[in-house]
């Protein structure tokens, strides 16, 4: 079977993101028929690079660069962010942010009692109400840091957390049908929400969350080697891409 390495399931990583949020910019204006493949595509990015922090984690020599690092461009996606996912809430490096910083947690707190305790009580609600992925994205990157054994670490977490979704995602279907869209004011600040539809939001989380748990399959074939170097691209394209969205979408007149 084809094997990956780390630059080669990066860049599928970055696809799928690129691919997944012109979505989000520009739902309005596509067909359900291409929404959901290109929704689709977009499960391969949280999980492939949720496995990477865990790796970046391990490897790093200093914990507050690499933070630090993510702040910045965290920071300067924000606006870009905002416009085009227009859905209150932080952006998905914010999410990283926090994992590395409960990955510290578990490492340096000694009872894993204590340590359950906050997450529970502290974290997860904290991560329920401002992350993506809600904490959901925090607990995968743990998942992948906790599992000693490398070919379930592999494995059980992806499957983990797309199952998750996806139960969120039917259960929203089945329960949380098409409804109008909301009041004017709402609408003009959220213009862009998918969820004004959630019966259409749904659909594109299900393929979304399906996706997630294909990542499995790329994960167990990669092979531990580093591949072509691209420490700041992923940074770079993150903000970039949003800005790009917004620039076109602005020039357009479609917002």
């Amino acid at each position: 079977m084809l094997k990956f390495d780390a630059y080669k399931l990066k860049w599928i990583a970055i696809i799928g993101m690129i691919l997944s949020h012109t979505v989000y910019a520009w739902w309005e204006y596509m067909p359900m028929g291409l929404q959901l493949p290109l929704s689709a595509m977009g499960g391969f990015t949280f999980p492939i690079m949720a496995f990477f922090v865990a790796e970046g984690y391990r490897y790093t020599s200093n914990l507050k660069k690499y933070i630090l690092r993510l702040l910045i461009f965290a920071i300067i996606a924000t606006p870009f962010h905002f416009l085009v996912i227009a859905v209150p809430g932080l952006n998905i490096l914010f999410t990283i942010i926090l994992s590395l910083l409960v990955l510290a947690m578990y490492d340096n707190i000694k009872s894993r009692v204590i340590f359950w305790l906050l997450y529970i009580i502290i974290i997860v609600p904290i991560a329920l109400l401002f992350f993506e992925f809600f904490f959901l994205g925090v607990t995968l990157v743990l998942l992948y840091h906790i599992i000693k054994k490398e070919s379930v670490r592999r494995i059980l977490p992806p499957l983990a957390f797309g199952v998750s979704l996806l139960t969120m995602s039917v259960f929203g279907l089945l329960f949380l049908p098409s409804t109008p869209a909301p009041a004017e004011g709402f609408y003009v600040f959220f213009r862009n929400a998918p969820w004004t539809n959630s019966a259409d939001y749904m659909k594109n989380a299900i393929v979304f969350s399906i996706v997630c748990m294909l990542v499995a399959v790329l994960i167990k074939n990669y092979n531990g080697e580093r591949g072509k170097r691209m420490k700041w691209l992923f940074y770079i394209m993150y903000p970039l891409h949003f800005a790009v969205f917004a620039a076109i979408s602005l020039a357009l007149g479609l917002w």
